[in-house]
Order: structure tokens, then C-alpha cells, then sequence
């Protein structure tokens, strides 16, 4: 169990997809398909749909709120996002597209395809079964 300070209340399950780098929703992330498009990113290739998306902060433009939304609305977005440190343009789209978000979390404890619970309103994350 971890525990973090809660950015956006609600419960969410999945398998994680965990990043060592920075994640930009505008220009990183294909909006019309979730997959991660930055050349050179550790997920690059990877599909932030139905996954915990776990990564240290996110950056770039401000539209990259209304991205994250975007791929939300299309069934496309993550489940819920981890964050070590939370960046705004990060926080507006998971609060604008209601996915649950915690941040001030070591994400190396978590790997991908760990079985993650994430309680946003709490700040906790359960990790049930590792890989």
C-alpha cells in the first residue's frame, strides 16, 4: 500500500503502465488513439487506454488538459493517474474527464502490469499483485 495526496476523489482498478519520464498529452500522445507518440519515451508505442498511468509529472502546452479529456470522452483514456509531483495541465484534465488522481508517490514502487487500486479521494494506492 502507498500512500499520496489525493488531486482528484474517485476509485479506480486496472493494470499500471508505469513511466520514468515526463509524459505531454499535446504532441506526446496520439489523441485519436492513446498510444504514446513521442519518439524516444519509454512508453513509446504503448496505449494509456483503460491503464493506472503512472509517471513522475506530466508538461507541456495547456492544451493538453482538453487532450486528456478528448481521449477520456472517446474510451480511450487512462483509468487513473499516479504522479510523483502533479502539474497543473495535468490535474485540469483529469478533473475535467473525472479520473481519479493521486500525486506525491514514488512511482518506481510500481510496475507495469501490477494490478493497481487507486482511491483519489483518500490518496492511497494498493497495489494487489505484482507481475
Amino acid at each position: 500500500m502507498l500512500k499520496g495526496r489525493s488531486i482528484v476523489p474517485g476509485r479506480s482498478r486496472g493494470s499500471a503502465l508505469v513511466s520514468t519520464k515526463p509524459i505531454s498529452f499535446l504532441g506526446g500522445v496520439d489523441p485519436e488513439t492513446g498510444i504514446i507518440i513521442e519518439r524516444g519515451h519509454d512508453l513509446e508505442g504503448k496505449s494509456v487506454k483503460g491503464k493506472v498511468l503512472c509517471f513522475p509529472h506530466g508538461h507541456g502546452s495547456t492544451v493538453g488538459s482538453y487532450v486528456l479529456y478528448s481521449l477520456a470522452k472517446k474510451g480511450l483514456g487512462p483509468k487513473a493517474i499516479i504522479n510523483e509531483v502533479m502539474d497543473p495541465v495535468i490535474v485540469v484534465g483529469a478533473i475535467i474527464a473525472d479520473i481519479p488522481m493521486v500525486d506525491r508517490v514514488d512511482v518506481s514502487q510500481i510496475a507495469t502490469g501490477d494490478e493497481v487500486e487507486v482511491d483519489g479521494k483518500k490518496g492511497v494506492i494498493t497495489v494487489s499483485r505484482r507481475v
